[in-house]
């Protein structure tokens, strides 16, 4: 793109143009008018004295005679031809050019004294004509521009008008460049070394009234903004600072909430392991202390295995929840599972237990479902837990629904039921461990809180539908998985 100068200097040119070029036309153009008018009557007034002396010449000589006088006066003034004729019309002598001649001869004689404009290519030139006692005198003289020298002064008009027009282009050019130009670059390199980081706003104040009040504006403006800069520097060290201590704060909540965490998990451990152990102390006590039957001391032994178990078992579950990712998932050992065949193998452990013959079990699951990243014998017991939650709400009465379909990203399982459904209290808590709707020793609260960690741990999600009812409805979303089943 152009610079300043050569802007400025395009437009002054330009301008120039615009303003010299029509007053030299108009200057040429009038000098070639006054001129040429000027010579029209210098032309007719030649023309006159020419045929006037040839006419009296005439008086006291022949035609013939007159043919040396007639050819000196030719080529003298600008006349290019003279012609006598006789009082008849005929021609009596004539010299000069031919081909005006020629011209000459075709036009019609006047009775009077006249004058006629005459044009032969580029060359003008009026024919006068002066009458006698003897005959008529007719002499051609030119009236164009080269006739009269006047070519000459319209180029040195021109040559005189361009010279002007660049004197003032340059005078102009360079009183600019020095007033605004080179002011405004000089402004432009101080806003470079203040982008470029210079704290100083060294802009100069020189040049017009308008440019030195642009400089002070922007020196102005420029510690406006450093003020400003040095302001919100202060004020990112001031959040920065905040946001340390907002991080050592949540860093300390995080460590109340895992105590916190780790006391609640201790307190359900120690209440859910408490009753089963005070249970076989108890047992014991009663055995050590004799005096009862055989089958009284059977009936203690199994009750201590039965407690034994719950012990068991809710340990298993807290070692499960602690640990899903050994259990499946990606990163786990087993292969991506089968939903369509674990709802098959689970459903073929719960149909011969006697809470699900009295419950009416509806199944909807799609054919071609993808493998997905959970193997089977945790997708097994994912469903075990929801399906036997479902049947414990169902009080023994009541409609089972399993549902799986096909998602862009893998698949949806729900697992549903019209029970009573999850009271509102607890639904915020209901995958946390230990938090259950069940009675004492019925449930240990580690289910739900175990499919939770087994499903997100292959990368999917388990949430209950807060919007169905009446019932329960548990929804899981299981990513197709990226390897095949075995």
């Amino acid at each position: 793109m152009l610079g300043l100068r050569p802007r400025i200097l395009l437009l002054l040119g330009s301008l120039l143009l615009l303003a010299l070029v029509p007053l030299s036309w108009a200057i040429t153009t009038y000098s070639r008018v006054t001129l040429a008018s000027v010579r029209e009557h210098h032309a007719r007034a030649l023309g006159r004295a020419v045929a006037a002396q040839v006419v009296e010449a005439w008086q006291h000589r022949d035609a013939q005679s007159l043919t040396g006088l007639l050819r000196a006066e030719v080529g003298s003034e600008g006349v290019e031809a003279i012609e006598l004729r006789d009082a008849q019309g005929a021609q009596l002598a004539a010299t000069g050019n031919a081909e005006v001649l020629t011209q000459l001869a075709a036009l019609p004689a006047q009775s009077g004294e006249s004058t006629r404009p005459l044009r032969l290519g580029t060359m003008r030139a009026l024919v006068v004509s002066l009458p006698s006692a003897l005959g008529s005198v007719r002499a051609v003289v030119r009236t164009d521009l080269e006739a009269t020298q006047a070519a000459p002064l319209m180029r040195l008009l021109t040559l005189y008008v361009g010279v002007v027009g660049l004197a003032l282009l340059v005078a102009t050019y360079f009183s600019l460049s020095r007033s605004v130009v080179r002011p405004l670059g000089e402004m432009a390199a101080a806003a470079q070394r203040v982008a470029a980081g210079s704290r100083r706003a060294d802009f100069p104040e020189k040049g017009p009234p308008e440019l030195a009040m642009l400089g002070r504006s922007l020196r102005t403006m420029t510690e406006h903004l450093v003020n400003e800069e040095q302001a919100l520097r202060r004020k990112i060290e001031e959040v920065e600072q905040a946001t340390r201590r907002l991080a050592e704060a949540q860093e300390r909540l995080v460590r109340s909430e895992r105590l916190a965490s780790v006391g609640k998990l201790a307190a359900g451990l120690a209440h859910e392991v408490g009753n089963p152990l005070a249970a076989i102390l108890g047992l014991q006590e009663l055995l050590l202390a004799g005096g009862s039957t055989a089958e009284e001391e059977r009936d203690f032994l199994q009750r201590m295995k039965r407690e034994t178990e719950r012990i068991h078992r809710i340990l298993r579950d807290l070692l499960q929840f602690a640990r899903p990712t050994a259990y499946g998932g990606p990163e786990g050992t087993n292969p991506a599972g089968d939903v369509a065949s674990a709802i098959e193998d689970t459903l073929a452990l719960l149909r011969p237990q006697k809470t699900m013959k009295t419950l009416k079990l509806e199944l909807r699951v799609d054919d071609g479902l993808p493998a997905v990243g959970l193997g089977n014998e945790q997708l097994v017991q994912v469903l075990l837990n929801l399906l036997l939650n479902a049947a414990d709400a169902c009080a023994g009465s009541g409609t089972l629904r399993v549902q799986a379909r096909r998602t862009p990203s893998g698949v949806w399982l729900c697992v549903e039921d019209d029970g009573p459904g999850v009271p509102e209290a607890v639904r915020a808590r209901l995958f946390e461990p230990f938090v259950t709707t069940k009675e004492v020793g019925k449930g240990t609260g580690l289910g739900l809180a175990v499919c939770r960690g087994l499903i997100e741990a292959a990368g999917g999600t388990i949430q209950l539908d807060e919007a169905h009812g009446p019932g329960a409805r548990f929804v899981v979303e299981l990513p197709e998985a990226t390897f095949s089943p075995a």
